[in-house]
């Protein structure tokens, strides 16, 4: 038996405090994190994961000191959970695609492009809404004639979103995805092998374009980034200039009510919303460069 310990604290100072004190417990957890509930929020849930019980009320008073809410500690059966992940997802359909796992790859249909995606430690098996929204983006893009040459993923995740581009241009290159997280590259690595695509796809490690094979590649005529509103208002000084003119930018990440923000800034960078649309809570963009 494991046990999980999850608390919640406003600033991110406080956050980044509160972790680094939890770590020093005696005995120690072997793992804890936080992040912010909500982008924007300035709320942010710490977690701490212990192999055996921990003391709530030393707990408790680190949450006091740090202006925190007392733990929530719970016991965590030991399950192989990326294995149950794996048994658990059903295959999901994108247009032409469909994302499956290996004990799914039986069931693609005929008409369907398949793309392979074992749940792991990164983002994007396509049951999200925003993901699933920027495979639809891509689908559409190619149904319209747009027929880009150079595609960035940015914050790539499994590097679906990559893979999807390379199926439905097989004229693209040099397509190049990136991801900030090494597991999220190792994980995209494998998943490009595993759908005898890593020929077309090079996967690097990156903070938004901040790698050689992204600045060698520019101007790119098709950019995706499904990220956070945040990190995308960040980036898009970088993802203007390395947009080429009338190339397509799509970008999720986003709850509905973000969307106009941030059409907002890319706006006065020239790059300009041609449609949005919305699965659930989420919203995607796809914009234009000026030409």
């Amino acid at each position: 038996m494991m046990y999980s310990a999850i608390t919640i604290t406003e600033g991110l100072a406080s956050a980044q405090a509160l972790a680094e004190a939890v770590e020093d417990l005696d005995p120690p957890p072997f793992a804890v994190g936080h992040f912010e509930i909500e982008d924007g929020s300035n709320r942010f849930e710490i977690g701490a994961h212990f192999e055996e019980e921990p003391d709530d009320v030393v707990l408790d008073l680190l949450a006091a000191v740090h202006g925190a809410r007392s733990w929530t500690i719970s016991e965590v059966p030991e399950v192989d959970w990326v294995a149950k992940v794996r048994r658990d997802l059903p295959p999901v359909e994108a247009g032409r695609f469909y994302l499956h796992g290996s004990h799914d790859s039986d069931k693609v249909p005929a008409n369907r492009v398949p793309l392979l995606i074992e749940a792991a430690m990164a983002f994007g098996t396509g049951h999200h809404g925003t993901t699933l929204g920027c495979l639809l983006a891509i689908d559409q893009l190619e149904r319209d004639g747009f027929r880009p040459g150079r595609v960035a993923d940015v914050g790539a995740g499994t590097a679906v979103l990559a893979m999807a581009a390379a199926h439905a241009w097989p004229e693209a290159g040099p397509i190049v995805a990136g991801d900030i997280d090494p597991v999220a590259v190792e994980t995209a690595k494998a998943n490009l092998g595993a759908n005898g695509l890593a020929h077309r796809v090079l996967c690097v490690e990156a903070a938004g374009l901040d790698a050689e094979a992204f600045r060698e590649a520019q101007p790119f005529d098709l950019i995706l980034a499904n990220i956070l509103k945040g990190p995308l208002i960040a980036l898009a000084p970088d993802l203007a200039q390395a947009v080429a003119p009338g190339g397509r930018v799509i970008l999720s990440g986003l709850l509905r009510e973000q969307a106009e923000e941030v059409a907002n800034v890319y706006s006065r960078l020239g790059i300009n919303t041609v449609r949005k649309n919305e699965i659930g809570d989420w919203a995607i963009l796809i914009l234009g460069a000026d030409s």
